[in-house]
């Protein structure tokens, strides 16, 4: 496996967009939130899902590539299967976290029946058939999909980084080859087993987007220059994409629509469609060229630098921000069927979430800092009776048999 990534700095950029991501999945997932319109999603074919995936797919890279070059490819596929372990945990507590609260505001005078609204009546209808589902990753209701799609890419990369330690692009060559036959339905996944309703995330065709982000990492693919024909380009490819993507367009011009349709396999998100690929391309190359060389305009003091701290503190945070973040949407979408969904109400309800994820992004770092296993403070006597520690005084008397 080749490495120019493995013993430099964290980059900047890379934290700070996930971070990015993490507050935008939490917008995107509130139910009925007027601040939805405004995310990328709404102007363009790709959206916060990419950028998740993405940058997954580079701090894998740092995290599990690492582990593959300094201790061998056993102990990298057993650091790789504890993470597939703790995510399959994590998704089977997020669900089982949200259904009881999807229960309790059932109770409240909302007029919505939350069990609805996510779908997860199978669930109650028939819990055994469900349960074994659940556990098995054979029943995966939509909004619990995003975690599944991930724990099976992570599976997928000590395969990859096996054939890339024959070479880089037979690794690139298997990730296309997966990709193509995951969009032409050769590899969908079952989400219940009572329908032939597949995933809606299928992991073998977003596998494309994580290794993209994992092969510029770990470098197997050299960052494209900085230009401005790609630059230009890159702005014209999100430009383009806005009438088609926006739904003012496509509402509006019978043309546009006709257009979408013609070539909505393209666009497809379950099998990541190639113009999803092309738009998140476009604007990931934007958004590297806005940042600077290794993030150097993220670095900036004064309020600016405050902000981009603690987005990379989310960033450094993702999984944990994510399942507090899915859980979080769906506390304030009840919250506003309760108060209404005014605009003082619905920015009051998205500001309060992002405080919550930037307050559970530090406590998270801090429970990971260990503090508890730091030397403890030596601590100044305050007074006659603690100058002298009567400890050594009284293992003395022991010993000589007091």
């Amino acid at each position: 496996m080749t490495a120019t990534t493995h013993n430099r700095p964290r980059d900047l950029r890379l934290d700070f967009f996930r971070g990015l991501g993490m507050f935008i999945i939490f917008v995107a997932h509130m139910p009925e939130n007027k601040w939805a319109l405004w995310i990328p999603a709404r102007f363009g074919f790709s959206d916060a899902t990419e950028i998740f995936v993405f940058c997954s797919g580079m701090a894998s890279a740092i995290a599990f590539g690492t582990a593959f070059r300094r201790h061998g490819f056993l102990i990298g596929t057993a650091r790789t299967a504890f993470r597939v372990w703790q995510v399959y945990w994590a998704h089977i507590s997020l669900f089982m976290v949200i259904v009881p609260l999807l229960i309790l505001f059932n109770g409240l005078d909302t007029g919505v029946v939350y069990t609805e609204r996510l779908y997860v009546l199978p669930f109650f209808e028939d819990t055994a058939q469900a349960i074994v589902g659940l556990m098995t990753l054979t029943y995966v209701p939509n909004y619990f999909d995003i975690l599944p799609m991930y724990l099976v890419i992570l599976a997928m990369m000590p395969a990859v980084i096996g054939l890339a330690r024959i070479t880089p692009q037979l690794a690139l060559l298997a990730v296309v080859l997966v990709w193509l036959a995951a969009t032409n339905g050769y590899l969908d996944l079952p989400a219940e087993p009572w329908s032939d309703r597949a995933w809606f995330f299928n992991p073998f065709a977003w596998q494309l987007v994580f290794f993209t982000g994992f092969a510029f990492m770990s470098g197997w693919l050299k960052p494209p220059p900085m230009n401005r024909l790609l630059t230009w380009l890159s702005v014209a490819v999100l430009v383009v994409t806005v009438p088609f993507a926006h739904r003012w367009g496509w509402q509006n011009f019978q043309w546009i629509y006709d257009a979408r349709d013609m070539v909505w396999s393209l666009l497809d998100k379950t099998d990541f469609g190639l113009l999803r690929y092309v738009h998140f391309l476009a604007l990931a190359y934007l958004a590297w060229i806005a940042a600077g060389e290794g993030g150097r305009r993220l670095a900036a003091g004064g309020g600016w630098g405050r902000v981009v701290t603690v987005t990379r503190k989310v960033g450094q945070q993702s999984l944990a921000i994510f399942l507090t973040g899915m859980v979080l949407a769906q506390v304030m979408g009840m919250v506003l069927d309760v108060v209404g969904r005014t605009m003082l109400s619905t920015a009051l309800a998205n500001v309060a979430g992002f405080v919550i994820l930037v307050l559970t992004a530090y406590l998270v770092a801090w429970f990971k800092s260990q503090p508890w296993r730091k030397p403890a403070p030596t601590q100044a006597a305050s007074g006659p009776a603690a100058a002298k520690d009567p400890a050594p005084d009284i293992k003395a008397r022991l010993v000589a048999g007091e």
